[in-house]
């Protein structure tokens, strides 16, 4: 299995190293059937001459093998654009994530509070680089531009009853 090392933001990293890995430093190998795995199949390309391999970064990858198409061996290449398309859908995964349990913790009734449900989510990722506060701070933020689409569509719909 080849491998490269990107470097991402340390939570992001931290939490695909807990949900692919189960928190075990290392490569991490991504099931072909996650959205993830296709992006970074795509991402792949052949290294340029002038482009030294790195051995740094904060993750490393076991890139996709499939039986057709491209060989990891020569197409083993992320490009910088490339990882920023990575990092973005890692974080994309991270916040729906993050947030549906934030929201069946809201629907069941506030069971658990929402300082809790986030602790519980940072240990079973193994994620330390990131303070409960700000992930907490980023679900009310969400929440709130989701409560302002409702008003604002309810708004539109009353003016053309109006009518």
């Amino acid at each position: 299995m080849i491998t490269t090392k990107i470097t991402i933001t340390p939570y992001l990293a931290e939490y695909i190293i807990g949900k692919y890995n189960h928190c075990n430093k290392g490569e991490v190998r991504i099931p072909d059937s996650s959205d993830l795995y296709h992006i970074i199949w795509e991402y792949m390309s052949r290294r340029p001459d002038n482009v030294p391999v790195l051995e740094s970064g904060n993750l490393e990858i076991a890139l996709p093998d499939r039986r057709a198409g491209k060989d990891p061996a020569v197409y083993n290449y992320l490009s910088v654009r490339a990882v920023k398309g990575i990092e973005l859908h890692i974080k994309n995964m991270f916040n729906q994530e993050l947030h549906s349990e934030l929201m069946d913790n809201d629907r069941r009734g506030h069971f658990l509070d929402n300082i809790d449900v986030v602790h519980k989510f940072l240990c079973t990722y193994g994620i330390e680089s990131i303070s409960e506060d700000a992930l907490l701070k980023n679900y009310y933020r969400y929440r709130e531009a989701l409560r302002q689409r409702k008003k604002r569509k309810q708004r539109r719909e009353n003016l053309f009853n109006l009518s």
